[in-house]
């Protein structure tokens, strides 16, 4: 049996996808245009550690149509490479998996959508579309990622009421045929005030996709974290002190947003800076701008963390902790890159767990270490918010790690011997994930071990233990 299709087995027999389960990934299908070890297809996908795909992006245009953006890539006629259909074949290895598209996105723009979004007749065709889009080719959902109402061209006064419209009418046209609707929506109050009604909003989806980060980046004026877990003492002013996963989360919970939908979204890519000065490097340090781009994605400001990952082995990059924020940043002269790694993500997948809500989001998977060329596996970051989301965790750690944080397992003499996963080596049901200063405990469920192998549960029969 393949590899892939053994884990898929595994992942498989340990998940229920239970309404606090679900694990959103995007996929940038942009990223099969990438060189190297940054190229990136749906043959790369793992179908197995997500439990919603959502295959990004479509457009919409001016007249309430849905647009294919790439019909060479998307489509088979005309020669086309037909990926769309090939995305979809990933429901016959694991027909448990939902499967999406969206339509947006940053580079989408907004006055497209604030234009059909005014006009009933645009709004009654783009959901028809939308529906038949799904039937066609046998999507389970779609995600709306409009990037912002109210903002960015649209109209300031009507879109955020014309949203819940657009939504309404979406919902209308995809509940009675079982098909998720879903919304991608800003994070920070000082934007998400301005683009949505979150309680109409609400009442339409059945999930709420929370793109908590960029909340800092070279277009500040200093350093910042892409995506803080909590303020810091630096946050002096109320929109400051907005700019955290923390604020974020509880904004839109009090805003009336049901845990039950709101997904906390991650990211698996950093901020990069250009320090105006190499001897001030902590957060709030001045820049002169977007830092270095990197190999595979070759945007100024923006680098995957695969490329991260791949930058720190072959040079001599310093990792700087942000006890207060609870991420890290990367130092090497004048470079400064704000990212997530795994420590990171685990305190806010279990920030997630903490408060009970609907699951994480990832944006966007071809940005995680795929391949596995940073010597933790494939796909590390997204394997260890996937385990703890759609597993139980207790925690052990040297450190603080969140006002919510407790301990529910007794302290075990086990010593991480580096960053990953390791079976305990008197309970083979029991294994441990180490990031950095911290351990956390974990146990497989239904009787099942974990697999040293495989680093995954397991039925006891196939575990050597």
């Amino acid at each position: 049996m393949s590899s892939l299709i053994y884990l898929g087995l595994l992942l498989f027999i340990v998940s229920v996808y239970s309404v606090n389960e679900n694990v959103f990934c995007y996929y940038g299908t942009w990223a099969t245009y990438r060189h190297g070890s940054g190229k990136f297809g749906v043959e790369n996908i793992d179908p197995y550690l997500c439990t919603h795909i959502v295959y990004s992006f479509l457009g919409i245009s001016d007249d309430g149509s849905l647009k294919i953006l790439d019909e060479y890539l998307d489509l088979e006629e005309n020669w086309g490479r037909g990926n769309i259909k090939k995305f979809m074949n990933l429901k016959e290895t694991n027909p448990k998996l939902k499967l999406m598209f969206a339509v947006g996105g940053w580079n989408e723009g907004s006055l497209g959508f604030s234009n059909v979004a005014r006009d009933s007749l645009k709004r009654q065709k783009f959901a028809s579309q939308v529906l038949q889009f799904c039937l066609d080719y046998g999507f389970d959902g779609f995600d709306v990622d409009w990037e912002y109402p109210g903002q960015r061209g649209g109209e300031v006064l009507l879109d955020k009421d014309n949203f819940v419209l657009l939504l309404k009418d979406l919902h209308n046209k995809l509940s009675p045929k079982g098909i998720l609707l879903t919304v991608a929506v800003a994070a920070a109050e000082s934007s998400s005030s301005i683009s949505y009604d979150i309680p109409s909003i609400s009442r339409y989806v059945d999930f709420i996709l929370l793109m908590a980060y960029d909340l800092h980046g070279p277009w500040d004026d200093n350093v910042g974290l892409n995506a803080p877990l909590y303020e810091s003492d630096l946050d002096q002013t109320a929109i400051e002190r907005q700019l955290n996963v923390n604020a974020s989360v509880h904004y839109w919970l009090r805003s009336g947003a049901p845990k039950n939908k709101l997904i906390l979204g991650m990211p698996l890519y950093g901020r990069t800076f250009s320090l105006r000065d190499s001897t001030k490097t902590a957060v709030g340090a001045s820049h002169n701008g977007p830092g270095i781009a990197g190999v595979y994605t070759n945007e100024p400001g923006f680098m995957g963390y695969n490329e991260i990952c791949e930058k720190k082995l072959s040079e001599h990059w310093s990792r700087i902790w942000e006890p207060q924020q609870q991420a890290p940043y990367l130092i090497f002269n004048k470079n400064w890159i704000s990212y997530d790694d795994s420590e990171s993500l685990t305190l806010k997948a279990q920030f997630v767990k903490d408060l009970g809500l609907a699951g994480a989001m990832l944006w966007s998977i071809e940005t995680d270490d795929f391949i596995g060329n940073c010597g933790k596996g494939k796909f590390p970051l997204l394997n260890v918010v996937s385990s703890i989301i759609r597993s139980g965790v207790t925690e052990e750690t040297t450190t603080t790690i969140s006002p919510t944080t407790t301990s529910t397992s007794e302290p075990t003499e086990f010593i991480c011997p580096s960053d990953g996963l390791f079976r305990d080596p008197k309970d083979c049901s029991r294994f441990y994930l180490c990031a950095g200063a911290n351990k956390y405990d974990f146990f497989c469920p239904n009787g099942l071990l974990f697999d040293i192998n495989s680093s995954t549960c397991n039925w006891p029969n196939l575990v050597d233990c």
